[in-house]
């Protein structure tokens, strides 16, 4: 995506009051029903007598209020949905790897349509994630939650970045040290330097998908890696 969109609130409402957030609760709760709407309405314009939905419906929508948040909208719809066996297994799942918190308010941005149409809506929302060519979860070795990531590769989630940095470039970093690095402390610091810029940054291990794989590692990663560990791999050798 080429801008940043509003805020969204992942915490329910009793989140944010605890921690004294509820101006950006509102904040976000009044887009997301919104969007919701917009939602809606762009099914409404683009189906046609035979149930089926012309091409672009959700790209509209995304343009509007980005994937961050259509994603929560559509994932909430799923979960508030009182005959989910109407919804394709596959669509279920896809909307079961979002968290959404429950909260008594989330039945105002349910998207109202028939569930064959959210159904195609979000099938249009997939592809045009796929389309942005992100790294995934496929391409990440297997047992996540077991691995030590430090001196590993590991892959961002875009999940974890505002919408204008989405691009590969920005996906992959070198996990160098604290305690997220460890299996078992879940949420804590991650210090990580970025291979595509050179950033430095704190993260969570929690911001992380995982280890890339290294067959998907890219080129120009390759070579900024290469450039990182050359000092430490070089030094004075004793002449015995």
């Amino acid at each position: 995506m080429e801008r940043d969109f509003p805020y969204l609130y992942y915490g329910s409402y009793g989140d944010a009051k605890q921690y004294g957030e509820e101006k950006k609760y509102d904040a976000s709760f009044r887009e997301n029903v919104v969007c919701s709407r917009a939602i809606e309405q762009a099914v409404r314009d683009c189906s046609d007598e035979r149930g089926g939905l012309s091409e672009g419906c959700a790209r509209q929508v995304l343009e509007q209020y980005g994937f961050k948040r259509v994603n929560f909208v559509l994932a909430n719809s799923l979960q508030e949905m009182g005959y989910p066996y109407l919804i394709s297994d596959e669509t279920r799942a896809w909307g079961q790897g979002f968290y959404v918190p429950a909260d008594g308010r989330n039945r105002y941005f349910t998207v109202d349509t028939a569930a064959d149409l959210l159904d195609k809506f979000i099938g249009q929302v997939k592809a045009c994630y796929q389309a942005l060519g992100l790294f995934g979860q496929e391409h990440c070795v297997d047992s996540q939650d077991q691995q030590d990531y430090t001196g590993k590769v590991l892959i961002l989630s875009p999940f974890s970045m505002e919408e204008s940095c989405w691009d590969t470039h920005s996906q992959v970093w070198l996990a160098e040290g604290g305690f997220g690095c460890y299996p078992g402390t879940y949420g804590w610091a991650l210090y990580a330097t970025c291979l595509g810029s050179g950033e430095q940054a704190r993260w969570d291990r929690s911001n992380f998908i995982g280890i890339m794989k290294e067959e998907y590692l890219p080129d120009w990663a390759r070579e900024k890696l290469e450039e990182i560990q050359a000092p430490k791999q070089s030094g004075p050798t004793m002449n015995m």
